[in-house]
């Protein structure tokens, strides 16, 4: 299936046609069969970022390995790049489907567009559910308060953020962590040179996506970065929604 653009702001540009946008809401309605979660994975792809692009291309399989026996799961990419272009891919239920679809995105220059992506996946959860979903990037260059607000409303519909931050940029965690809270997720800061941190990292959302937290804490077992993250996601009786 080709690409679609997710919600735009009243602000941006019209689609270019009336029948992308009706293609693009049959397809949001549409739950796809043969998978036990969903999780939205999110991926800043301006400039900067096309090693941890190319790592992340590499390394998503863990993705379906870590819910293959833990129900199974179907991820949709969303990345943002340019200028106010932001896409999502749709879903797929195997490693090769979404490799196919990373391999066709190059990273071009831009600002980040978190809130127009928390927005796609606010409407995936309004429209029939979405488990998790899962940040990668490095920085952040918008209103936090507006992005905030997105954030809280994901929380009350129970769909924690995992969000990954690579670097150390101060500006950036700030909001990352409180996007985290609000979402009733976790935080994690990583390096991409520590292409298996990033790998347990997506492996432990896989897992809460597709089983819950004691998928989560299963996977956890295995110590490094999952082991952390199932440390870090709140229980479900201390979550909202959860």
């Amino acid at each position: 299936m080709g690409e679609r653009t997710p919600e735009r702001r009243q602000d941006a540009p019209p689609p270019d046609t009336s029948s992308e946008v009706e293609a693009f809401l049959d397809e949001a309605a549409a739950r796809p069969s043969g998978e036990g979660g969903r999780l939205v994975v999110i991926l800043d792809a301006t400039m900067s970022r096309q090693p941890t692009w190319d790592a992340a291309m590499a390394i998503q399989s863990e993705m379906f390995a870590a819910a293959a026996d833990r129900g199974g799961l179907a991820v949709e990419l969303v990345y943002f790049r340019g200028f106010r272009e932001c896409r999502a891919s749709g879903w797929v239920t195997d490693a090769r489907a979404l490799g196919r679809k990373m391999t066709a995105v190059s990273c071009l220059a831009g600002r980040t567009q978190i809130g127009r992506a928390l927005r796609h996946v606010l409407k995936r959860a309004e429209q029939g559910g979405v488990s998790a979903f899962v940040y990668v990037g490095d920085a952040f260059e918008e209103n936090v308060d507006l992005v905030c607000d997105i954030a809280g409303r994901l929380g009350l519909r129970g769909v924690p953020g995992f969000i990954f931050h690579e670097g150390r940029d101060a500006t950036a965690a700030q909001a990352f962590k409180e996007i985290a809270r609000l979402t009733g997720g976790s935080y994690h800061a990583f390096d991409v040179r520590a292409a298996h941190v990033l790998k347990g990292l997506l492996g432990a959302a896989a897992a809460y996506a597709a089983g819950g937290y004691a998928a989560l804490e299963d996977y956890g077992r295995a110590g490094g970065a999952a082991g952390e993250v199932a440390r870090a996601l709140p229980r479900p009786t201390a979550r909202r929604g959860g």
